[in-house]
Formats: C-alpha cells, sequence, structure tokens
C-alpha cells in the first residue's frame, strides 16, 4: 500500500485518539502504520532531503489541522488528547475530515486565512493555502528544490557539451578533487587528456598521501558508451596492473556495459551525464548558490518549563 496523505490520515488520526487518553505522536504513527499496513520500508521511507520520515511528516500535518481545528489538544509537550468537539465529530461518524471538511470551524479557518495572507507572494500553493490539496509544505518546498535541481542539471550538461574535450578533462579533475580525491588541485594526479596510453586519459591519487592510484577515462559524448568501450579500458587498467578505475561521460551507458563493469574483478566505476551533474551540485563545481531558505520549526525544549 502506498503511503497516505496527510487528509488521509486525518479520521484515523482522530478515531485513535478517540478513548480520550493522552496520546504521543509516536503511539499515532504506530498505529496508523498498522491501520494503513504499511511495511517497515514505507514507514521508513525519507523525503527528498533525506531529513525525515515521509509517514511521520504527514501524520504530523494531520495533527497539526486537526489541532488548528480544536478537534484535538495538546495537553502537554508532545502529548495530545482528543477534544469534546472532537468526539462531537466522531459522533456522526463521517465518511472523511480533510481540509474541506474542516472549513466548518472558524477557528480553522482563521489559520488558513492567516496562512494565505503570510504567502500570497509564493507561486505555488501547499496545504495551508488549499485546503484539498494532498502533499505537506514540506513536500511543496522539496518538490520545487528537485525541479529546479534538474533543470541546472541539464543546463550543466548543456555547458558541459559546449566546451573543449581538454576543459572537460580537467572539470573531471575539479568534481573528483572536490569529493577528497587526490589533495589540492595543484598536486591531484598527473595531466588528463595524454596521449597514447591505452585508453587511459589520466591518473589521480586516491588520498592525501597517495597510497593508491586511480585511473580514469574520461568521454565528452552523446551517444551511449557500450560494452566495447569499457572492455578496452578494463583492459589498459590491466596493462598497468591497475585495481580501480573511474569511467566518467557527459552520455548515458548501455545495459551490457553496466552488466560487464559489475561483474569484472577489477573496480569500475561507471559515472554517466546525470550523475556527473549531480556530483557538480553536490560539490559546487561550476555552480554557485543564488538563494538559501532555511525551514525552521519551534524548538519545544525552549518553552519546557522546569
Amino acid at each position: 500500500m502506498a503511503i497516505p496523505d496527510y487528509q488521509t490520515c486525518m479520521l484515523p488520526f482522530l478515531r485513535f485518539l478517540g478513548d480520550s487518553e493522552e496520546h504521543s505522536l509516536r503511539d499515532a504513527e504506530e498505529s496508523l502504520g498498522e491501520y494503513f499496513q504499511l511495511s517497515a520500508t514505507e514507514r521508513a521511507e525519507l523525503l527528498a532531503s533525506g531529513q525525515q520520515r515521509v509517514f511521520k511528516n504527514r501524520i504530523g500535518w494531520a495533527r497539526t489541522y486537526l489541532k488548528k481545528a480544536c478537534l484535538i489538544e495538546a495537553p502537554k509537550r508532545g502529548v495530545f488528547k482528543i477534544t469534546d468537539r472532537g468526539l462531537k465529530v466522531l459522533s456522526t461518524n463521517p465518511v472523511r475530515i480533510d481540509g474541506k471538511f474542516l472549513e466548518q470551524f472558524p477557528e480553522f479557518v482563521e489559520f488558513r486565512e492567516i496562512s494565505k495572507k503570510t504567502s500570497e507572494n509564493i507561486t505555488a500553493s501547499g496545504p495551508a493555502q488549499n485546503p484539498s490539496a494532498t502533499v505537506t509544505p514540506e513536500e511543496e518546498i522539496e518538490r520545487a528544490y528537485q525541479g529546479l535541481r534538474e533543470q541546472l542539471a541539464q543546463e550543466l550538461l548543456a555547458v558541459i557539451l559546449s566546451c573543449s574535450p581538454v576543459f572537460f578533462e580537467q572539470l573531471v579533475v575539479d568534481v573528483l578533487v572536490k569529493m577528497g580525491y587526490g589533495g589540492s588541485r595543484r598536486d591531484a594526479g598527473e595531466r588528463i587528456g595524454q596521449t597514447g596510453d591505452g585508453g587511459i586519459d589520466g591518473i589521480i591519487k586516491e588520498d592525501r598521501l597517495g597510497l593508491d592510484t586511480i585511473f580514469i577515462q574520461a568521454k565528452r559524448w552523446q551517444g551511449s558508451v557500450g560494452r566495447p568501450e569499457i572492455q578496452k579500458f578494463v583492459g589498459a587498467l590491466q596493462g598497468q596492473r591497475a585495481r580501480k578505475g573511474v569511467f566518467i561521460t557527459t552520455s548515458t551507458f548501455t545495459a551490457d556495459a553496466i552488466d560487464y563493469a559489475s561483474r569484472i574483478d577489477t573496480k569500475v566505476v561507471l559515472i554517466d551525464g546525470k550523475a556527473l551533474s549531480a556530483l557538480m551540485i553536490d560539490f559546487d563545481v561550476g555552480v554557485s548558490a543564488s538563494a538559501s531558505y532555511v525551514v525552521k520549526r519551534v524548538d519545544s525544549d525552549y518553552f519546557e518549563e522546569s
């Protein structure tokens, strides 16, 4: 079963609190996970940022909306309990509770209107602006971020393809150095792009001490790289008695090439254009920060009275 959206979680959440006892958010997450028959893998799935579990995030927003509608309350930090209004709602045996349903409560409408006013300059609306939405604000932000990142990756590849082969080979070294290989740019390794090396474009130190070396092949191609090219590179590695190699291309690798590289004894890492652009973004090679946004939450520990 797919992870339910936060609005689908509202009614089961309220029913879970229907015993009028105090419960923690963790208890609710565990109970609803069983209710929706989620596997351990689904419960552990993370948002794109990797900072929070998707299901926990959606349970958290279901709780927030129910609380804004005064259907539940928080008698103390991290603990929740159904209100008389919440019990009355359950007594009507609703089929579904969502943003539209909560519009009957003035407290929720006030909350939504305040959210609209503070977000009126935002193009993409989140649940606070659109009560019929099925994703949380964090998910909206991360979707927008991923969209911008994918667009940037495409732009990077287009720029790389317009550069000279020599520049691309230097770019490859810059990426590897930023990832921690070779120490500084100056002593990273032997010059990339030498000819007559039997399929090897260059050599870079594995670490600052140079305890091992990594042989590199850099191909600024538009067509897919097939198995023959990988076999040629592996043969060159064996001729150098090398154990490790990195084959980097601006295009893609065929399924046969990927399968071959995964089955040989020599360790060969394949980096296609998509992976290369992602590494450039992650390690700030050829990109610069345009804007930075920090998402903050209430620090509950600060407000805890001793």
